[in-house]
């Protein structure tokens, strides 16, 4: 709905507060009116009405509302070679114009649905910082006038990095939730950014880096039926039933894996995690992972990717290959920039306590607790402080 008011209206703050608004309506009048033939309409028709509201309300009403008008009655410019409303949505917030942080915080509000905090949280920066930013980027895109549309053929390979890093993290927050308040996997969102990121392999089907990044979202999405237990605490890779992980998915990815390594270009940073996710899923017990392969492909990702958190989950791969001792080494050289994530605490703890340092797990666990957002992933945390 977000998408087509922003298409009609051309403002994302007016199409935000309308679909919020019309909402909000539903949840007053359905109770006592009952609920309409068809509620979509309904809330369309609502929010186009709140949206002109609004308009007619601003200083320049009268001129305002006629530009509104005539987005609305013109027939729609063929905007380019898919035309999808939310990938318009899309590439408008993931337009140059934006810093790359802007660009991935307005999305994932935008399209994914997310709060401020829900974002901060994957950003590890605070809610107010975080509000900041995308306030910021909507005025952005309202003051340069940035067009609503997916670029032309010319124009799309200097925008795609951006917008796939806004789908995965958009899929990120799908596969693990960083709310406490919402389900600890939101599979409409993991959905709809495989959904797009296909749209985008339509309009690329060359690019290396939109195959990777849909056989990475593929391969992901195929354990998500064991990843949480039916007592609702997160299921680590070790401990799931890989009978129940989706082949069908998982053939997908594999096929694409294959087909880009058949190139012989050299790999971008979504090739090779889907290549490291191709090696875990090619496994039918975690015993029988290949590690030298899992750490080597590691390797070659922090060439492409020096991120602290790169870095942390190869120490994850070096604890399988090499044991815990050389791998704590690793991750306790790591304190100082993910001091404030929990997955770095959750590592060290799983470390410490194949080491037999148990008071200092359980320290390193409570960390862990403190710093995670997800109710499933503190449920196992707790499980594991507590063996």
């Amino acid at each position: 709905m977000v998408a087509s008011l922003t298409r009609r209206f051309g403002d994302l703050d007016v199409a935000e507060e309308a679909a919020a608004e019309a909402f909000a309506t539903a949840v007053e009048r359905w109770p006592a009116d009952g609920v309409p033939p068809n509620p979509g309409g309904w809330l369309t028709t609502t929010a186009n009405h709140k949206a002109i509201d609004r308009i007619r309300r601003e200083n320049k009403r009268e001129v305002k509302h006629k530009e509104a008008q005539v987005r609305y009655d013109d027939p729609a410019e063929p905007l380019g070679a898919i035309d999808d409303e939310r990938l318009r949505l899309i590439f408008t917030c993931a337009h140059p114009a934006l810093a790359m942080e802007a660009r991935v915080a307005l999305t994932l509000r935008m399209v994914g649905g997310l709060t401020a905090a829900e974002i901060g949280r994957a950003f590890l920066v605070r809610e107010d910082s975080m509000t900041r930013r995308i306030t910021r980027a909507k005025v952005k895109i309202k003051e340069a006038a940035i067009p609503y549309r997916v670029p032309d053929a010319d124009g799309l390979p200097a925008r795609v990095s951006g917008v796939l890093a806004v789908l995965y993290l958009v899929f990120n927050e799908g596969y693990l939730s960083t709310s406490p308040d919402a389900d600890p996997v939101r599979a409409e969102l993991t959905a709809e950014a495989i959904r797009l990121t296909r749209l985008i392999r339509e309009l690329l089907p060359q690019d290396g880096e939109v195959a990777g990044l849909l056989a990475l979202m593929l391969l992901i999405e195929a354990r998500r039926p064991a990843r949480v237990s039916p007592g609702g605490e997160l299921v680590t890779l070790d401990e799931q039933d890989r009978g129940a992980w989706d082949a069908a998915l998982i053939a997908e990815g594999h096929r694409l894996v294959r087909e880009r390594l058949a190139t012989g270009a050299a790999p971008g940073r979504y090739q090779v995690l889907a290549a490291i996710n191709a090696v875990h899923t090619s496994a039918r017990t975690m015993e029988e992972t290949d590690w030298s392969q899992v750490v080597a492909l590691y390797d070659q990702l922090v060439r492409l990717d020096p991120s602290p958190i790169v870095a942390l989950n190869r120490a994850i791969a070096i604890a399988e290959l090499d044991g815990p001792e050389v791998a704590l080494a690793a991750v306790d050289r790591l304190v100082e920039p993910l001091a404030g994530y929990h997955s770095f605490h959750a590592t060290r703890a799983d470390l410490l306590r194949r080491l037999g340092r148990n008071r200092d797990a359980r320290a390193a666990y409570a960390l862990a607790i403190e710093l995670a957002g997800n109710t499933a992933e503190v449920a196992a945390l707790t499980r594991r402080r507590d063996l």
